[in-house]
């Protein structure tokens, strides 16, 4: 061992002696020997191949002039120190890779450091896997959508932090019990087994589901659940990942509704003329009434008329309201057919007389599972783009028909359920197929000016998606269009109640309490039921109720309630009921009563309503009900 190495300086020119590499020699992994100024002495064969240079050329080489830049400093600074591991990049004949190094000082007899020999590994690989672990562990942790992973029972095994924030719960609060992590939102047991099953098969689920948080908000999300699986195939953990739609879900009822009310526009040129003339028969027969001495049969004809005319407009009535109403998506077996007869008796009012509605409809067609609303916009949407395609006026058919989802080769189609058919064809002037691959996107519009918003397609669009339906659409330029839309049937059929017979209703000798702010109708109501052997006493606002029934020396068996009156309001009247006479049977009777005020009423024990226009037979018989329970 030469004796001019000293812990400061070698001379480069030195041949390498071979105990410099030890063992180390003929070892697979790269192996050098370096001076305390950092030049090397002697390297193995291995380092000469992963470096593409002789053991010859590397001799004297300083070995920064491998290293990236970057790592240069931190070498430099131990460079005449033996340091248990170190990791720097290294270029090499196959370009730059990571290297972990383990040195150890080399010592001449008397314990002078003479050399310092590194032996390392290409770790290059590794270095790129923890990488990309790094990066992939942050993108699950950060991800603006709630991500968890369960085993093969539902529990969490791992939650990122956007789900412990929507769900407003800890970490520890899913690793620490047994809680089904992926029950949530789920309308009932039933849903949640279906679910559970199709991910037990191997399949993938998606869906929105609807969460209540602490602060009894209600949260929307786009869930998607997947099955992970080992390299053998088989089912190791179950990977779901839920995205705030929320906002998506407001945005989409308020455009839904604003569009609602923009169609319900189209109606009202119908409405009016239906309205007129209807008040023209009540109006011309009760004057007839009035002239001179009508015979008994002539005043019987008129007040038949008359009653005829009005059950027409409170029929009307009705059917506005259930249109324009805002309200939840309720399904419920739905008459396609009827639903179509009576929308069509309205725009043969509004359309002009160059457009004629031809009706094809297949009679016992099945009832759908539907929201009757939202299929009255999918009917009125499909009418008014088809008149709206026939300026110069022509024809609409609508037809409707079964279909066997076997038979249908759409997207979104049930090959094991029965749809109903809706078509609405025009002769109108067709579509190119450019355009016909835009009409369903939203404020997309063809129509000159401020015709058109572009939402009436795009509103039958999400409609149909959202009752597991489909749409196709078939045009030619020139000759007309023909919109499709494929319903799924009700699983049952249902159940009609017959219509309630009507005639004398039966009486009684109980006080009533008749609250109505319309003197004309407190007044039809005490003479009628007073007729019937009831003793009435009638208040005008909810604030002459509340000092009636705040009398305990008054004597009331049941209220009758209306629901909008000055002074306070019948929720306000039945809480001042509830609280001096907890058993006093109320009816509440109103024009209407919106979702919000039947579940206010729900809350304080009240269900029992009646939907004005009423019957008197319709107000006896309930009356009786309410007074005489089951």
């Amino acid at each position: 061992m030469p004796a001019a190495l000293s812990d400061t300086c070698v001379d480069p020119a030195l041949p390498p002696p071979t105990d410099y590499l030890g063992p180390w020699v003929n070892s697979a992994d790269c192996a050098y020997t370096r001076d305390c100024t950092g030049h090397i002495l002697a390297a193995n064969l291995s380092f000469s191949r992963k470096f593409g240079r002789t053991a010859a050329q590397l001799v004297g080489t300083p070995v920064i002039s491998f290293l990236n830049p970057d790592d240069v400093a931190a070498f430099t600074t131990g460079l005449a120190t033996a340091r248990p591991l170190t990791e720097q990049r290294w270029f090499t004949a196959q370009g730059v890779r990571w290297f972990a190094w383990e040195e150890t000082a080399l010592r001449d007899a008397a314990g002078t450091l003479i050399a310092i020999r590194a032996v390392g590994r290409d770790m290059t690989r590794q270095r790129l896997a923890e990488e990309q672990f790094y990066r992939l562990s942050r993108a699950v942790e950060q991800s603006p959508v709630s991500i968890v992973i369960t085993d093969v029972d539902g529990r969490a095994q791992y939650v990122n932090s956007k789900f412990t924030e929507m769900s407003g719960r800890t970490l520890e609060d899913f690793l620490d019990n047994s809680t089904q992590v992926l029950r949530d939102g789920h309308s009932s047991e039933a849903a949640f087994n279906e679910f559970w099953q199709t991910l037990r098969d191997g399949g993938e689920w998606r869906g929105e589901l609807s969460t209540q948080r602490g602060d009894g908000s209600i949260v929307w999300e786009s869930v998607k659940a997947s099955c992970l699986r080992s390299p053998t195939g088989e089912i190791t953990n179950y990977l779901c990942l839920r995205e705030d739609v929320t906002e998506r879900k407001k945005l989409e009822h308020e455009l839904r509704q604003s569009h609602k009310m923009e169609s319900l526009g189209t109606l009202a040129g119908g409405i009016a003329h239906d309205f007129n003339n209807l008040l023209a028969i009540i109006n011309g027969y009760a004057e007839f009434c009035q002239q001179g001495t009508p015979t008994p049969a002539v005043l019987q004809k008129s007040l038949r008329e008359i009653h005829r005319a009005a059950q027409r407009a409170s029929g009307l009535v009705r059917q506005i309201l259930t249109f324009s109403r805002k309200a939840e998506v309720r399904f419920a077996p739905v008459d396609l057919n009827q639903l179509v007869r009576d929308l069509v008796a309205l725009l043969a009012e509004t359309f002009p007389r160059t457009v004629s509605i031809n009706l094809a409809l297949e009679e016992r067609l099945p009832a759908l599972l539907a929201d009757q609303n939202q299929l009255q916009q999918i009917i009125l949407n499909l009418c008014v783009n088809a008149r709206d395609a026939m300026p110069g006026g022509g024809v609409i058919t609508l037809r409707t028909f079964p279909q066997s989802g076997a038979t249908l080769n759409l997207p979104g189609v049930d090959p094991t359920r029965d749809y109903a058919c809706l078509q609405a064809g025009d002769t109108g002037t067709g579509m190119t197929p450019e355009v016909r691959a835009r009409i369903f996107e939203p404020f997309f519009t063809t129509k000159p000016g401020n015709q058109g918003t572009g939402l009436g397609l795009a509103v039958v669009y999400g409609i149909v998606v959202a009752h597991h339906g489909c749409i196709s659409v078939e045009s030619t330029l020139g000759t007309g269009s023909t919109f499709s839309v494929y319903l799924p049937l009700a699983a049952e059929t249902p159940v009609l109640l017959a219509a309630p017979v009507r005639g004398e209703f039966p009486g009684g000798s109980e006080s009533l309490l008749i609250v109505d702010d319309e003197a004309s109708l407190r007044a039809l109501l005490s003479a009628a039921l007073t007729g019937k052997g009831y003793e009435t006493t009638a208040a005008a606002s909810g604030l002459e109720a509340i000092e009636l029934i705040s009398d305990p020396s008054r004597v009331f068996d049941a209220v009758l309630l209306d629901l909008n009156m000055p002074g306070a309001t019948g929720i306000e009247v039945l809480k001042v009921i509830r609280l001096c006479r907890p058993q006093l049977p109320v009816l509440i009777i109103s024009g209407h009563i919106t979702p919000e005020s039947r579940a206010a009423f729900r809350q304080i024990g009240q269900h029992d309503f009646l939907q004005k226009p009423y019957t008197l037979d319709e107000v006896g018989r309930r009356l009786r009900a309410r007074l005489d329970p089951a």
